[in-house]
């Protein structure tokens, strides 16, 4: 089930958020930070939660600063005993159809570039997103950033 998330799932997915190895601890209490502004916030952003009895997953997605309905999915995590069990999958496709109902345009990616993150970029290839970018040692020496796009709606010609 996916859902908006609440305040009540921050401890979890802060946990899911480290366990899933895609976070440094820093990183980690950067999340904690940034949900905590959400929930202080406007609500212009979108976090979300696949549960299954307890927070199994999480999205965070935004809109991109001085654009035209252009969005950064920020974070998408699935604990890794859920991974390969398409949750993934349903929570970026939750994610691009909450989007387009609102008649948003573009959403963007970003991830690192190194082989360990190869099975990461190969899901949104496989999810029709396209390489956009790749801005070299942008997180590190030797950590490419790699930005995928995806339209979600029909581009005038």
């Amino acid at each position: 089930m996916i859902r908006p998330t609440t305040p009540a799932d921050t401890n979890a997915l802060m946990a899911l958020a480290a366990d899933s190895g895609l976070f440094e601890p820093s990183q980690t209490e950067e999340l904690a930070a940034m949900l905590a502004e959400h929930f202080a916030g406007d609500g212009a952003d979108y976090w979300l939660t696949d549960e299954d009895q307890v927070p199994v997953g999480m999205a965070y997605v935004a809109p991109e600063r001085m654009t035209e309905r252009t969005w950064n999915l920020y974070l998408i995590a699935v604990h890794p005993d859920r991974q390969r069990q398409g949750r993934g999958k349903k929570l970026l496709e939750y994610v691009e159809q909450l989007l387009i109902d609102r008649g948003e345009r573009v959403l963007l990616v970003e991830t690192a570039g190194t082989e360990d993150f190869e099975y990461v970029r190969e899901f949104y290839r496989k999810s029709g997103y396209t390489e956009e970018a790749r801005i070299r040692d942008f997180y590190t020496a030797g950590v490419d950033k790699v930005i995928y796009l995806k339209f979600l709606q029909k581009q005038r010609l």
